[in-house]
C-alpha cells in the first residue's frame, strides 16, 4: 500500500499534463511539468498546492476562460479522474475567489459538485466556505436532495469541522449549529456511505460542542428509521470515550457499578518495537438487572520529551445478564506506521466501561534495533 504522498506523484501529474494539454493544445504547460519534476520532497497536500498553483500559471486570464479549459478536460478523450481532480478543484476555487464576483463563485460550486464523483471535491469547498460561508452553505443545502449520491456525499463531508487532510474553515469552527440543517437532511440518507459522512460529521461537532450534538442526537431519535441508531452510535463515539454521561445514557448505556472486573492482564511487561501487547480481561455482573456495557481500552504511549499521551479504541459493546461473565483478548500493534511515531519507555493500558476506568497495567516498549550495515535483510 503506498503512502499517503505517493497518492499524487509524477504519474499522476502527466495524466493532468495530458488532460490539460488535450483541452488547450495552444499552452504551453510549462509550470506544471516544472512540478511534475519536484514533488518527490513534498507532502500530499504540497503535492497538490504546486499542481494547483502550476495549472493556474499556465492557464492565466479569467475564470470563464480557464473553466472552459478544465470543462474540456471533464468532456474530453484523456483520463481526468483520480488523484489529480484534488489540485483541479483546488484551482478552480481559487481562480473564482480572484474573480470577486457572484456568478463565479456559484458556478464554481456547481463545477465542483460535477468533478466530485472523479474524486472528491471536499477539500477544494472548503475555501469557498470560507470566503463567503453562508453563500456557499445556502447551495450547499440545495445538494442534499441531489440523485447523485456523491453530491449528496459531499454536502456533509465538504462541511466538517475537522475534514481529515484539509484546511479548518473559521466561520464552521466559531457556529456548530451551522451545519445541522444539512446533517439533519441526510442522516436518513439510503446510502450507508452517505450516513457514515453524517456520522463522522457528527462526531466532529461533538469535538466543538457536545450540548449540541447531545441535542441533535436526541432529536435524530425522536425519528429514526432502521439505521440511526447505528449512524448515531458512530457519531457520539467520542463522547461515548470520553465517558459522557448523557452520550452513554442516550445509548443505553447506564451507570454499571455492579462489575467485577479482572485485567487488563498483559502476556508480557515488556514488547519488542514492531511487537504486540497481548492483554485479556474478564468482566462479570454481579448485579440483579442486566448491564449494557460499552468497553474501551485506552493505551498510554510515551512521547520524546518523557510524558505520555493516551488514545482510545474500542474493545467491544454488550449486555450482561445477571451472573454473566464476559472474557476478551485483544493484541494491541506497535508495528512502525507513517500515522504514528513510536518511543521507547513506559507504556500502559487501561481498561474503560461505561467511561469509567477499571483497571490498569504497565508494561515497557523496547527500543527499536536497526539493521546492522552489511547485515542481510530476510524476509
Amino acid at each position: 500500500m503506498p503512502f499517503a504522498e505517493e497518492l499524487i506523484g509524477p504519474h499522476t501529474a502527466s495524466t493532468l499534463i495530458r488532460a490539460i494539454h488535450a483541452a488547450a493544445p495552444e499552452r504551453a504547460l510549462t509550470r506544471l511539468q516544472s512540478a511534475a519534476m519536484n514533488l518527490t520532497a513534498l507532502s500530499l497536500r504540497e503535492r497538490s498546492d504546486l499542481l494547483r498553483d502550476a495549472l493556474l500559471n499556465d492557464l492565466p486570464g479569467s475564470y470563464h476562460s480557464f473553466t472552459t479549459v478544465i470543462r474540456s478536460a471533464q468532456n474530453g478523450p484523456m483520463l481526468f479522474n483520480g488523484w489529480l481532480i484534488w489540485p483541479v478543484t483546488g484551482a478552480v476555487a481559487r481562480k473564482a475567489i480572484e474573480e470577486k464576483t457572484d456568478g463565479a463563485f456559484d458556478d464554481a460550486l456547481a463545477l465542483l459538485a460535477e468533478l466530485t464523483s472523479r474524486l472528491t471535491s471536499e477539500f477544494a469547498i472548503r475555501s469557498l466556505l470560507d470566503h463567503d460561508l453562508d453563500r456557499a452553505l445556502a447551495v450547499i443545502q440545495t445538494w442534499t436532495a441531489s440523485p447523485d449520491v456523491d453530491i449528496r456525499r459531499l454536502a456533509s463531508e465538504g462541511t466538517r469541522a475537522f475534514l481529515p487532510w484539509s484546511t479548518r474553515v473559521k466561520g464552521l469552527l466559531a457556529r456548530p449549529r451551522a451545519t445541522l440543517p444539512i446533517i439533519t437532511a441526510l442522516y436518513r440518507d439510503p446510502s450507508e456511505y452517505v450516513r457514515r459522512s453524517v456520522a463522522n460529521h457528527l462526531n466532529d461537532l461533538s469535538r466543538q460542542d457536545p450540548e449540541v450534538v447531545i441535542e441533535t442526537a436526541r432529536a435524530w431519535l425522536d425519528e429514526p428509521d432502521e439505521n440511526s441508531v447505528r449512524l448515531i452510535t458512530h457519531g457520539l463515539r467520542t463522547l461515548v470515550k470520553h465517558g459522557n454521561a448523557q452520550a452513554l445514557a442516550l445509548l443505553g448505556f447506564t451507570p454499571a457499578d455492579d462489575l467485577t472486573v479482572d485485567g487488563p492482564a498483559l502476556d508480557s511487561a515488556s514488547v519488542s518495537f514492531g511487537g504486540v501487547a497481548r492483554f485479556r480481561i474478564a468482566v462479570t455482573n454481579t448485579g440483579s438487572t442486566p448491564a449494557r456495557l460499552a468497553i474501551d481500552y485506552i493505551v498510554h504511549h510515551s512521547k520524546a520529551n518523557g510524558t505520555q499521551t493516551s488514545k482510545t479504541f474500542r474493545l467491544t459493546t454488550a449486555t450482561l445478564a445477571p451472573g454473566e461473565r464476559l472474557e476478551r483478548t485483544r493484541e494491541h500493534s506497535f508495528r512502525a506506521i507513517t500515522t504514528r511515531r513510536y518511543y521507547p519507555g513506559p507504556h500502559a493500558i487501561e481498561v474503560q466501561i461505561n467511561g469509567v476506568v477499571r483497571g490498569r497495567a504497565d508494561f515497557e516498549l523496547m527500543p527499536e534495533i536497526p539493521l546492522r550495515q552489511g547485515a542481510p535483510h530476510l524476509g
